[in-house]
């Protein structure tokens, strides 16, 4: 990355990961414990606390960036990031139903280095789980019984929505030759953006904020979450299936139209021409991809590279962590908190290509 995103704290931003998993996860255990057998199971399987027979272990369980934004958050508005857990729980149990839901989808069989819900208990299960996990999430914040738990509930409902609208956008994608890169942006704020928005708001409205504190709060995470989702873009096509956990070239396998390769085709010139000729043959012949061989997804790759998409998307990665951190100087936010809404943007945003 350039000079213009400070190197972050990333002793800081770990210990903030940690307290947020760990504030969470006792509650998130005894929310998925309410669910019917074997959906308990299955979900517990997904969170990483057991292995496919059952036994406990310390599986990967996710970054845990959702509920430290959701602690940092009620601690914005003056509260403790005790106030912020309920949010953190349920912003937490949402990202997951859409994980198991999108996994199905999108035929991924891999999450966090291991066989994905659907691959190990099968679709109907995911499907299931998914499901059962949106409804407890609506629950952990109605049993509150507050004012502030309605409000919280239907910010995350919203977000919810705009969560779902933006996979059938993705999807949607995967069957058209062109795409431009507002209909990206708007997905992908869709599909990433909202809910690390309503993250980012929900533990200071569970706190008692206003809106106008909530609304600039929800704004850094939105624009946050698109940050986000570029640098996953980029990971999804040149990560290390070693730190992504998934296959290499994962997003060319399904055909997604991710910022990188819309980028590429916007951008004009041979490569991007090229490009755009092997997806269109792509779209017409509807050859599966799995038959493809890995030279064929390293040329792709190299194609969208020459014509710019992987540039333009480190820059928009950039640009869009530079509006998140102007939303915050909209509020009063505690000097402490604010340094540490800051340092966890940066760490979004330099994670390891």
């Amino acid at each position: 990355m350039t000079s213009a995103i400070p190197a972050c704290d990333t002793e800081g931003v770990h210990a903030l990961l940690e307290r947020g998993r760990a504030l969470a996860t006792p509650v998130l255990r005894a929310a998925v414990g309410r669910l019917a057998a074997p959906m308990d199971t299955t979900a517990a399987y997904h969170f990483g606390w057991i292995d496919a027979e059952g036994r406990p272990t310390d599986g990967d369980s996710g970054k845990a960036v959702r509920p430290a934004l959701a602690l940092l958050s009620a601690e914005a508005a003056g509260a403790s990031p005790e106030t912020g857990v309920p949010g953190a729980v349920a912003v937490e149990l949402v990202h997951n139903f859409s994980l198991l839901h999108d996994d199905l989808m999108d035929g991924d069989e891999q999450r966090r280095h291991r066989d994905t819900v659907w691959k190990v208990h099968g679709p109907a299960q995911a499907i299931l789980v998914g499901d059962a996990l949106f409804a407890l999430a609506n629950e952990v914040l109605l049993e509150l019984g507050s004012a502030e738990a309605a409000r919280a509930t239907k910010r995350l409902t919203t977000a919810t929505r705009k969560l779902i609208d933006g996979q059938a956008q993705d999807i949607s994608f995967e069957h058209r030759e062109r795409v431009t890169v507002e209909e990206c942006l708007e997905m992908e704020g869709n599909k990433t953006g909202a809910l690390l928005a309503c993250a980012s708001s929900i533990g200071a409205v569970l706190g008692g904020a206003d809106d106008r504190t909530a609304d600039a709060l929800e704004d850094y995470g939105y624009h946050l979450g698109l940050a986000f989702q570029a640098v996953d873009d980029l990971l999804g096509i040149w990560g290390d299936p070693e730190a992504t956990g998934k296959q290499t070239w994962s997003d060319l396998r399904q055909r997604k139209k991710s910022l990188p390769v819309v980028a590429a085709l916007a951008a004009g010139g041979p490569a991007s021409e090229r490009l755009a000729r092997i997806l269109a043959a792509d779209a017409k012949s509807e050859s599966d991809p799995a038959g493809f061989d890995e030279e064929e997804f390293a040329t792709r790759a190299a194609l969208i590279e020459e014509a710019g998409g992987r540039e333009w998307t480190s820059q928009e990665a950039r640009r869009q962590h530079t509006t998140a951190i102007e939303a915050l100087n909209r509020v009063d936010i505690p000097p402490a908190v604010r340094a540490q809404l800051v340092a966890l943007a940066d760490f979004v945003v330099v994670r390891k290509r």
